[in-house]
């Protein structure tokens, strides 16, 4: 600090001077800053204003844009026409192909019993042999059936030795009664003596008779035990295999009509029988001469075609299934009674009905039903559904062979809803 500076400090009109001075610009200063103030709440009223003008603004352009997006978005809904798969309907074939399980079985099969009491002295077949008609099976020793034929047989003889007398006897009688009948006519002898010779002639011929029905019988006898006899040798009743041997060289077997031995079993497989059981919803077709294939699992590469041969005209109360019986040419032998298989029955149609597809069928509260396309609208129409086959149902009434049905229709489609049809499916095997 200077030595000006301290003279003017320590003058009081330089001091009073100053702080006058000084004063006004305080009150200078303090105008100006509230002038700054004035000022700066007005431009942050403006700005404020402007910006509530700007937010009400932009609010009221996006609530408009979001109004009209609305419209936009209602009307392009209400003239919206949905594009919809369809299906033409078309009738079902006119045979049902229906696949069920079978058994094979021989055509004829044959237990083969002793007639005959013996020991097995031959047996000439074994388990798979294969045979004709008439070929020896086993051969019996029967030696007390040959002592009682050996009996018999003299036996036989005897009475009709008897019967030789007998008839020698009524030669004489026959003979001394004709001699002595004109005698007794003329009386040279006695009416009694005639008597005598006519009663010894019939009981001569009554002992004829007697003895002849001895010999008969004996020779009735004879034969039975020759027939028997015949049993021993045990031959096959018609061509076939051998299934079952239950008997061996030096068995004892016992000649029973029922209780006899049982020696063998036999079956016939130049032809097969199948046996299937229809249940009730396709018996109905089912009749003698309807197309058969058959398959066996463990020949995938061979079919066995056939038609039915007889049916039970009858369904099994307990499980509704008709038993039915299909014969079958084996003369290779490539199927063996006892197996099972598949049975491709294809059975007329009794009434006729409508293949739909299944993703057309609609299940609520109204039942089953499908959307048809009739001029540009969805049509709901009732349906009755006959047979559920899987990826395709058969119904028969409610559309008609042509009509168009909507697959997989939207939950939201509606009676008399606009739709746009796109083919998909044409015909019930699509």
């Amino acid at each position: 600090m200077n030595d000006l500076d301290i003279r003017d400090r320590n003058d009081p009109i330089n001091r009073d001077r100053q702080e006058s001075h000084a004063v006004d610009r305080t009150a200078e200063n303090r105008q100006q800053h509230r002038r700054r103030r004035r000022w700066g709440g007005r431009l942050f009223a403006v700005g404020g204003f402007l910006l509530l003008v700007s937010g009400l603004s932009l609010g009221a352009s996006g609530q408009y844009s979001q109004l009209q997006q609305v419209m936009a978005t209602a009307e392009q809904e209400r003239d919206f026409v949905p594009s919809v798969r369809v299906a033409t309907i078309g009738a079902s074939p006119g045979t049902i192909s229906v696949t069920l399980p079978g058994t094979t079985a021989a055509f004829a099969a044959a237990n083969i019993y002793a007639r005959a009491t013996g020991y097995i002295a031959k047996r000439n077949v074994d388990i798979g042999d294969r045979i004709t008609a008439g070929d020896p099976l086993a051969q019996l020793a029967v030696p007390e059936l040959d002592d009682q034929i050996s009996q018999n047989e003299a036996t036989l003889n005897q009475l009709k030795s008897a019967l030789d007398q007998a008839e020698a006897s009524r030669k004489l009688a026959e003979m001394t009664w004709g001699r002595d009948e004109p005698l007794v006519k003329k009386g040279w002898v006695t009416p009694q003596q005639g008597d005598v010779d006519l009663q010894t002639l019939k009981a001569r011929e009554a002992a004829v008779s007697v003895a002849q029905h001895n010999v008969t019988a004996q020779e009735s006898l004879v034969k039975q035990l020759h027939q028997n006899r015949d049993y021993a040798s045990v031959v096959a009743p018609f061509d076939g295999v051998i299934t079952q041997r239950n008997v061996d060289l030096g068995s004892l077997v016992q000649g029973n009509a029922t209780s006899g031995t049982f020696m063998f079993e036999m079956m016939q497989e130049d032809v097969i029988r199948v046996w299937v059981y229809v249940p009730q919803d396709a018996a109905f077709g089912v009749a003698p001469g309807i197309d058969v294939i058959v398959r066996v699992p463990e020949l995938p590469d061979r079919e066995f075609p056939g038609t039915v041969t007889r049916i039970a005209d009858a369904l099994q109360s307990g499980t509704r299934t008709l038993l039915t019986e299909i014969d079958l040419p084996n003369p290779d032998g490539a199927l063996t009674p006892g197996i099972y298989c598949a049975v491709e029955l294809h059975i007329p149609r009794k009434t006729p009905s409508l293949s739909v597809p299944a993703d057309a069928v609609i299940f609520n509260r109204n039942g089953m039903q499908v959307a048809v396309v009739s001029n540009g609208k969805a049509e709901m129409r009732k349906v009755r559904v006959k047979r559920d086959l899987g990826a395709q149902v058969e119904v028969d009434s409610g559309i008609q062979s042509g009509d168009q049905v909507i697959l997989n229709p939207p939950v939201t489609l509606v009676d008399g809803a606009k739709v746009q049809p796109r083919p998909e499916a044409m015909g019930p095997d699509k």
